[in-house]
């Protein structure tokens, strides 16, 4: 047996006894990992942090006079570009505090004011259908004797609420040594993050730089190219979604706010916002944002959150069918099978994260595999369906007339031929 196989052998029997020993000693292994986990969070947030905020960056460094050939421009332009990232990131977040808050206080407001005369209505109507049945109807009239919603105080019960939540709970949160810690960590935490993404994106070129150095030097040729398209995929993957989800989500909630404004909707800045902010989950994020807004509405009136629900449908089967394709197109391309898989594979492993990411993620995934089995199939020699279907014969009515007139003469000329 020769030396290359035996150390081919010996590496996999070691990868199996590592792998036997991490098993028998899982909960060891998983508290370590949960140790590195937590103490690199920060880090690994930063570089999340750094990794959106730069798509904006190139955006501001692109147009921050770019033909200026001034020293001081040179060297002001990436950390006032930086700024201008963070600051309008910081707007946009105050502005849409600014939208919702008010009117989800005046949304509850309406709701504890509707609630008890709808509940009222309710319990007439059900006492009304059940005339036909009296013995039934009785004892409907004695439970609902024993629990009069009418009778309630629901402005001192909404009070009394309050109260309990600023006294009880608040004060409970405030005395406990446990949750304060969690809270300042979490601070730190996100404090540390955001200094880390800003050296990152003040120093990206050069780590971008030294990290290729590395790479080149101490991997084989065919891996570095490897890791390189791999990445180029990656990186173009997640800033096309990113980009396009964004895009796609504000002209959603702006023509979500047109059409309510146009219709005379109430609550049409909040539900828009909500629609707008929530259409960044692919797939069923809209209808999240809607939802909560068409029962905002019903609570004022039932009609017309009809007619927001069917407004909504609308502008969804615009969304999906015009817009999202010109703003996302196909770079992306991934089916709809599964962003619907990689959406709810995502959330149910990292909640709302893992939503935002999960897509991307499948798409590069996606990519990568297609491109392989192209390869494969071209050594293979196998065509390509897709590449058939695309670049398949097309018919014409000029292309029929060329064949016939090109059969015509084949056949002429054989008759002079036979001749």
């Amino acid at each position: 047996m020769a030396k290359k196989e035996i150390r081919h052998y010996l590496f996999i029997a070691v990868i199996i006894i590592g792998i036997c020993y991490i098993v028998k000693n899982f909960n060891f292994f998983e508290k370590i990992a949960s140790l590195i986990f937590s103490a690199a969070f920060p880090l690994l947030l930063g570089v999340i942090i750094a990794y959106i905020f730069n798509i904006l960056l190139r955006w501001y460094e692109k147009h921050f006079f770019p033909k200026s050939s001034s020293d001081f421009v040179k060297f002001a332009r990436r950390p006032a570009c930086i700024v201008l990232s963070f600051l309008s990131v910081l707007a946009l977040i105050v502005l849409i505090l600014t939208i919702v808050i008010p009117e989800m206080i005046n949304a509850v407001k309406l709701i504890s004011l509707k609630i008890p005369p709808l509940l009222v209505e309710g319990r007439d109507f059900l006492l009304k259908k059940l005339d036909e049945y009296p013995d039934i109807q009785k004892e409907a009239v004695k439970l609902f004797a024993e629990f009069d919603v009418s009778s309630i105080d629901w402005t001192s019960t909404t009070q009394k609420i309050a109260d309990f939540v600023q006294s009880g709970v608040l004060g409970i949160i405030t005395s406990a040594v446990g949750i304060v810690d969690a809270v300042t960590s979490t601070v730190v935490d996100a404090v540390l993050a955001i200094i880390f993404a800003v050296y990152l994106l003040l120093r990206k070129d050069k780590l971008l730089r030294d990290g290729d150095r590395f790479l080149k030097t101490f991997t084989k040729e065919k891996f570095y190219m490897r890791f390189k398209h791999i990445a180029r995929i990656t990186n173009k993957t997640f800033q096309d979604f990113f980009v396009g989800q964004f895009l796609d989500a504000m002209i959603l909630g702006c023509l979500c706010f047109i059409g309510m404004s146009v219709i005379r909707l109430p609550y049409a800045g909040m539900s828009s916002v909500l629609v707008g902010v929530t259409a960044l989950i692919p797939i069923v994020g809209a209808f999240l944002g809607a939802g909560i807004s068409a029962f905002i509405i019903f609570t004022e009136n039932p009609f017309q959150a009809m007619i927001f629900i069917i407004l909504i449908l609308i502008l969804q089967q615009l969304e999906g069918n015009l817009i999202y394709p010109k703003v996302v197109g196909d770079s992306v391309g991934l089916p709809g099978i599964w962003v619907l898989a990689a959406t709810t594979f995502g959330g149910g492993l990292w909640g709302f994260m893992g939503m935002l990411v999960g897509v991307p993620i499948a798409a590069t995934i996606y990519k990568l595999m297609f491109e392989k089995l192209r390869e494969r199939e071209a050594i293979v020699g196998i065509d390509d369906p897709d590449a058939v279907v695309a670049t398949g014969p097309r018919f014409s009515l000029s292309s029929l007339f060329r064949r016939k007139t090109r059969n015509n003469s084949s056949r002429n000329n054989n008759s002079r031929r036979n001749r």
